[in-house]
């Protein structure tokens, strides 16, 4: 094994070549947020979708332009609105009056990274258009089925302050995205770093400092990531709690409405494994499933009334299961 780790390691080294250069590129523009940026990362080394929540004006729709250029891929940015249709986003069929034919006209979720801007301004209907190439990467237009281009990722925002005339997402659509990042404010000094560079009205320029070549490379080698059979025990553990959290010895049964589904234990294994390749180790950590466990499980397990009114998140949830789950 530890001659196979060696080689694994070697490896990592070699195909994550690319980090440093491209989060040098993306802190051209972008001040701190750190976590955002490798929350994304994660998202596109394992072929996920994620879920920007913070409040306007933190460089939300910046930061995933920029990553998109950074890794010279096409990117589209679509503005959900409460008028917005489906074929909007997907496209559809369009008569031809040359031909007398309807022939397909693709809409712009056709790119590697989408940017669903204000996604829950839009009513379920519309929303619904992202399920399919969410979950099977493709598109069906008036019968026929088009597959999307490698790598593609869709990458939501959303304005948590801000109810009136927005739509929540129904449980069955959060639950497609890998992760759901919570953008904080920037610190005073942080701030002042984005007053100096901003403040002149143009952006720095950012140079490709990977290709889809780079990722699909990367992706091949994240999945070869060693995990143990006990760290996958604990991941196992930590979501089960979730859903029967007596049986681990914690009294919050009155706290959770609904667990997290077989899905979080997949993603949460497959963040575990992108962020040990972000760290440049050929094997996971339980310090890894920790960090990855809030982004994927925070939008999955969901808080009861009671647990509203005494102020207890879905968050508070988490922490306590990691609190107090045996580590291996």
């Amino acid at each position: 094994m530890a001659v196979e780790l060696d080689s694994l390691n070697e490896m990592i080294r070699e195909k994550s070549g690319f980090l440093d250069d491209l989060k040098a590129q993306v802190s051209r523009v972008i001040v701190g947020q750190k976590k955002m940026v490798d929350g994304m990362l994660i998202a596109i080394l394992c072929r996920g979708h994620a879920l920007l929540e913070g409040v306007p004006g933190l460089a939300k729709t910046l930061s995933i332009h920029t990553l998109a250029k950074t890794m010279d891929l096409d990117f589209r940015r679509i503005q959900f609105t409460p008028d917005m249709l489906p074929a909007d986003i997907t496209g559809g069929e369009i008569y031809n009056a040359r031909d007398g034919g309807f022939e397909v006209r693709k809409g712009p979720i056709f790119a590697n990274v989408i940017l669903a801007d204000e996604i829950n301004r839009a009513p379920a209907k519309t929303q619904s258009a992202l399920l399919e190439a969410m979950q099977e990467r493709q598109v069906t237009i008036g019968g026929q089925t088009f597959p999307l281009p490698e790598p593609f990722i869709a990458l939501a925002t959303q304005n948590p302050i801000e109810q009136e005339g927005t739509y929540p997402l129904p449980e069955a659509q959060v639950d497609r995205f890998m992760l759901k990042l919570k953008i904080e404010y920037p610190t005073r000094e942080e701030e002042t770093q984005i007053v100096n560079r901003m403040a002149t009205g143009s952006i720095p320029e950012v140079k490709v400092a990977a290709t889809g070549e780079d990722i699909a490379a990367a992706i091949k080698v994240i999945e070869q990531i060693y995990i143990d059979p006990k760290i996958i025990e604990y991941i196992v553990n930590v979501v089960d709690a979730g859903r029967r959290p007596e049986k681990y010895g914690l009294q919050i049964a009155h706290l959770i409405q609904y667990g997290a589904s077989p899905r979080a234990s997949i993603f949460l294994t497959k963040a575990a494994r992108a962020r040990a390749f972000l760290q440049r180790r050929g094997y996971v950590t339980p310090d890894d499933v920790k960090t990855a466990g809030m982004d994927v499980l925070r939008h999955r397990i969901i808080p009861t009334y009671e647990a509203d009114a005494e102020n207890y998140t879905s968050e508070d949830i988490i922490k306590t299961i990691f609190d107090n789950l045996e580590v291996p």
